[in-house]
């Protein structure tokens, strides 16, 4: 089978220009992670007073969060200031407090689906509450694959050259 060097470079370029554009919209997208929480406004523990009350659904991207009636909110923002210098201590002790607020996350998640469990009684949660993934990461796998595509075609192309070089020094 024959290969021609043009369409390898031109299938490494493709599949890397696609990979790009599909990690780039995927990084800048807000659909990650999907909390659908309608069926459990609905139908649970006070539902005729929920009407008053904020729904809880939510996604979320890599940089911020966004409720369905509410703004976005950032999760955090790692551009802030670029002229910020921080010494190792000031880092370490950072670092510290992260490690510290990460656990009291776990620990309060842990406590508040404990809670739900109360309040919900013999229903299932997760038969109510719709927790899933969202496209923004399917297309940051797709941007995976694509990038492993690029790469693949990239060593057929040194294969090929290789090949070429191997008969053009035997002549």
């Amino acid at each position: 089978m024959r290969v021609h060097l043009g369409v390898l470079a031109g299938a490494a370029a493709l599949s890397g220009a696609l990979s790009f554009v599909l990690l780039a919209a995927a990084i800048g997208t807000d659909f990650w992670y999907i909390i659908d929480t309608e069926r459990l406004e609905r139908s649970g523990p006070g539902a005729a007073n929920r009407s008053q009350l904020e729904p809880l659904s939510s996604h979320s991207g890599l940089w911020r969060t966004c409720r369905v009636q509410s703004p976005c909110a950032p999760l955090m923002n790692p551009f802030w200031q670029e002229n910020v210098t921080v010494s190792d201590s000031s880092r370490q002790l950072l670092t510290l407090v992260t490690l510290a607020g990460i656990s009291i996350y776990i620990a309060y998640s842990a406590a508040a689906f404990r809670e739900a469990l109360c309040l919900l009684g013999e229903k299932a949660l997760l038969d109510q509450v719709d927790i899933r993934f969202g496209w923004s990461l399917a297309l940051g796998w797709i941007s995976f694959v694509a990038e492993l595509l690029t790469g693949v075609a990239f060593l057929a192309a040194a294969r090929v050259l290789s090949l070429r070089q191997r008969q053009d020094q035997a002549i």
